[in-house]
């Protein structure tokens, strides 16, 4: 185990140790509502599960003390911390030693040395997360905005790819066709899925149907399922995320969030009506009991923390997200989320798709390029990273 009190930029620039094979992911212990409490449990808990895998531990001294003797780990200090309300400006230009930099730092490959680790996860403040990553990490080569891509549980016992989902409010037909390149990347290289297939979130099937930025979307879309840059299916309704009818569903940033919460709340309204008619009287709590079995495996299939861990697509370097409410089990999840993308080669995967792609994307337009943060309401106010120093 070794104790590293690197700065954030020399840490940018430690090669990375012979792994004999091993994946690295870099830890903000600090992020979240419950910090160490919850990051060092789950830490712990998934190297006794994946005896191949290294973690770098980035917090406080005196917070990652209890981690001194992990074997497997290596401590990186930071002498600040993101709190979860913090503006974005703060963690840019004011907390530049703060946990959630360092960590993401620790994926920013130099010309003088790789990368000191394969993938990035933590549960702070999801606006920081995002213009931090985009400032640090910067993004592929023809794609305008990162967005952030995360699996919805579907009927058919998987899970259905949703991005945007909140990184990105408002955003071009040109934007949303990235996002379906990168969503194909993402399923392709986690789910094994060669050809995964593509939906346009809209009101209806019809092309006629939604506004004029998602008609234009379709026709991009339709127009790139041609070329075989995509598998498009054409528009989907937002009953189709949970019937799985696509494996892939695109949308912006705003309705992306808005269902997803959506989904959070229904979930835990149907879990507490069901709670409420089992406990009325002795009569519907012995029927609970003999239903236990199969109420213990509706909870199981519903629970939402088995679902943590999005992926923030676009950047030149992996980045995953947890819920900042996380408890140990989901954040060890959204940490083998990391580890599998980054075992299964995602970040270069995305870049090969997105190569082969760039010819048939079209441009878009050339003035949000310009503006790392475009019109973002997980990353704040516009221009904070070219503000950011």
């Amino acid at each position: 185990m070794t104790v590293s009190t690197l700065s954030t930029s020399a840490s940018s620039r430690a090669a990375i140790p012979d792994r004999q094979g091993r994946v690295r992911i870099s830890v903000d212990c600090m992020g979240g509502d419950h910090g160490p409490s919850v990051t060092l449990p789950a830490c712990k808990a998934f190297l006794a599960k994946h005896p191949e895998a290294e973690l770098v531990l980035v917090g406080l001294p005196e917070a990652l003390a209890p981690a001194k003797d992990w074997e497997r780990v290596t401590l990186v200090q930071a002498s600040e911390v993101v709190s979860m309300d913090d503006p974005v400006e703060v963690a840019l230009r004011r907390k530049k030693d703060s946990s959630l930099r360092v960590a993401v730092t620790q994926v920013k490959a130099t010309a003088d040395a790789p990368a000191n680790a394969h993938a990035c996860v933590s549960a702070g403040n999801t606006g920081a997360l995002m213009a931090v990553a985009r400032y640090v990490l910067k993004t592929v080569e023809g794609i305008d905005r990162p967005a952030i891509a995360f699996g919805l549980p579907n009927q058919l016992d998987g899970s259905t790819t949703v991005l945007d989902l909140g990184a990105n409010v408002d955003c071009t037909a040109e934007h949303l066709l990235q996002f379906a390149v990168m969503g194909s990347a993402l399923v392709s290289a986690v789910d094994g899925k060669e050809a995964p297939t593509v939906g346009l979130l809209n009101i209806g099937e019809e092309v006629i149907k939604g506004s004029e930025v998602i008609k234009r979307a379709g026709e991009l879309l339709r127009d790139a399922g041609d070329k075989g840059l995509i598998n498009f299916q054409g528009n989907v309704e937002g009953n189709d995320i949970f019937k799985g009818t696509t494996d892939i569903v695109v949308c912006d940033g705003f309705v992306g969030n808005v269902a997803l919460k959506s989904a959070e709340g229904l979930a835990s309204m149907l879990a507490n009506f069901i709670k409420q008619e089992f406990s009325r009287n002795l009569l519907t709590k012995l029927v609970a009991l003999i239903a236990m079995p199969v109420l213990n495996q509706f909870k199981k299939r519903a629970d939402h923390r088995r679902y943590n861990g999005a992926a923030l697509l676009g950047l030149r370097g992996l980045v995953f997200k947890s819920h900042g409410s996380a408890d140990a089990f989901a954040f060890e999840l959204a940490i083998n989320r990391a580890y599998d993308a980054a075992r299964h080669s995602l970040l270069e995967r995305v870049h090969d798709r997105i190569a082969a792609s760039l010819d048939g994307l079209p441009v878009a337009d050339a003035a949000d390029s310009t503006n790392p943060e475009g019109t973002s309401a997980a990353v704040g106010s516009a221009g904070a990273v070219d503000r950011a120093a």
